[in-house]
């Protein structure tokens, strides 16, 4: 979600006015909760007043010896050093109170020939970076045993940057934007599923409810759910602007308050893992998987996303057309034609292209618009700061970090090269003839995994925000994604074929 006020910027302080109280969790146990305590952020310009029940203060610009001495005063016993794979999959290393000291200066090294697409035995020595500021409590389990996490960067034994770390491919990208004088902010809506279970505990595509888009409960069988993820998410310090039930039966999405675009990344991280853990405590399964059910719609994560230029919105232009700068549609004509180039990023899997199909509101096509839906870059109506892009072809399986890295590069690189941004499209593209589309130079996006490999493998810009490490690995790992897909024999097929011939 977004709106017209500038990005919330506060110094490191940890309010000790905080009253914590005892409460009822919604697990089994009690657990410690603080009190609502208004904080007000302001700049020359705006002055906002937020209300936090976040567990840990705002943390930026906190040293190791201020986060030590949080974990002391929240009784955390034990760290986790949380990271992701190239393919976008939480991993963590966890680490007693014994070791805390040496998890903050960065000490901490694991085998990385065990984590997907990292590094091979010889070279199996890496360090884990902690983010400091990044610093969360769990707000489950044992209120005087509780477990905090650290976002981590993953370094090389010598200390230096690892090329296939995503978290620092997002960085060079965010880097080469500063260059530029611009910084992203972004907003992610991540979609998922909640499903009943089996008999044994295994995930069934068997939905909850039959609820719809904005659905009340008692229809909204899942609002218990998700009231529950956004109590967690709030105490681990999100601010939440919005949970609501989706289009398809058992789908659901919440929606996050804009930030810069890493800790975006980070909280779409730390978002898909509290959504499996409290659907869990449901007796459900959450999944983020794009098109689980045919016949329904898929899940998607439309991602919003704008550059500034100090306080400015680099995108507003009153006196323009559209009232977009030149920047707003130059970055919109990198987007374009970096669009299928980028796909295997933003939806990676075989299952992904199935969410990308006619007939179930996801776009197909490259092309953008101020209100239509169909295209893959869709222009909200808010102009001054909330000017902004929002991408809707990006899924939820996406690693959030090299979705984010690609969809910016490809925007700097529009703004480079003073791409071409063409008109509009306003009609409905599901609607129009191939005659037609041609004529209006609107391209298809990758049909299949395979041909978005294709196109990302050709692609200099995407392929350079990516790095050649991670870019060789993705491939390597989607290549056999593929071949694995192609050589099974479908339930589709034995119903078609089977009898016929």
């Amino acid at each position: 979600m977004w709106d017209s006020a500038a990005p919330p910027g506060r110094a490191w302080a940890w309010s000790k006015r905080a009253v914590w109280s005892s409460v009822k969790g919604s697990g089994e146990c009690e657990a410690l909760r603080p009190a609502l305590i208004d904080t007000t952020a302001s700049s020359d310009d705006h002055s906002r007043v937020t209300q936090t029940r976040a567990l840990t203060p705002d943390l930026k610009g906190a040293s190791a010896k201020d986060v030590l001495e949080l974990t002391r005063s929240l009784d955390v016993r034990f760290l986790r050093l949380q990271f992701t794979d190239i393919l976008g999959v939480n991993k963590n290393v966890e680490l007693p109170a014994s070791q805390f000291e040496k998890a903050l200066a960065g000490d901490i090294m694991f085998d990385g020939s065990s984590i997907e697409g990292f590094v091979r035995t010889e070279e199996s020595d890496m360090l884990l970076a902690p983010d400091l500021s990044t610093f969360r409590v769990f707000p489950w389990g044992d209120p005087h045993h509780r477990i905090g996490r650290l976002i981590c960067d993953v370094n090389l034994a010598d200390g230096s940057s690892f090329s296939g770390d995503p978290r620092s491919a997002l960085k060079r990208v965010i880097a080469d934007a500063a260059s530029m004088g611009f910084t992203m902010n972004a907003g992610m809506e991540a979609e998922f599923f909640m499903f009943k279970r089996g008999p044994d505990g295994e995930t069934t595509t068997q939905t909850h409810d039959v609820g719809a888009y904005f659905d009340l409960a008692p229809v909204d069988l899942g609002e218990e759910a998700r009231r529950a993820i956004v109590e967690d998410l709030e105490l681990m310090g999100f601010e939440v602007e919005a949970a609501h039930h989706e289009v398809a039966h058992g789908q659901h999405e919440i929606d996050l308050r804009y930030a810069d675009a890493l800790t975006t990344a980070d909280n779409i991280a730390t978002f898909r893992f509290v959504v499996k853990v409290v659907a869990q405590r449901f007796g459900l399964a959450a999944s983020f998987m794009p098109k689980p059910i045919f016949g329904q719609n898929g899940s998607g994560m439309h991602t919003h996303q704008s550059l500034f230029k100090g306080k400015t919105n680099a995108f507003w232009d009153k006196s323009a057309d559209w009232e977009l700068s030149k920047t707003a549609l130059h970055y919109i004509g990198g987007l374009l034609r970096h669009a299928r180039g980028s796909c295997a990023i933003t939806n990676p899997l075989v299952n992904s292209y199935k969410r990308l199909v006619p007939g179930y509101e996801a776009p197909i096509n490259v092309a953008w618009s101020m209100r239509n839906r169909s295209p893959m870059l869709r222009i909200p109506e808010r102009r001054g700061l909330g000017t902004r892009v929002e991408h809707r072809v990006p899924d939820p399986a996406a690693n959030p970090y090299l979705a984010l890295a690609v969809m910016l590069a490809a925007g700097l690189d529009g703004i480079r090269t003073n791409a071409d941004y063409r008109e509009p499209v306003n009609e409905n593209i599901w609607e129009m003839s191939h005659r037609e589309k041609r004529r209006l130079r609107i391209d298809d996006l990758p049909h299949d995994l395979n041909e978005a490999c294709d196109e990302l493998e050709k692609n200099d810009v995407v392929s350079a925000a990516l790095g050649g490490h991670i870019t060789q690995h993705f491939l390597a790992a989607k290549r056999q994604e593929w071949r694995e897909y192609i050589s099974q024999v479908s339930q589709w097929e034995l119903d078609n074929y089977l009898a016929k011939y």
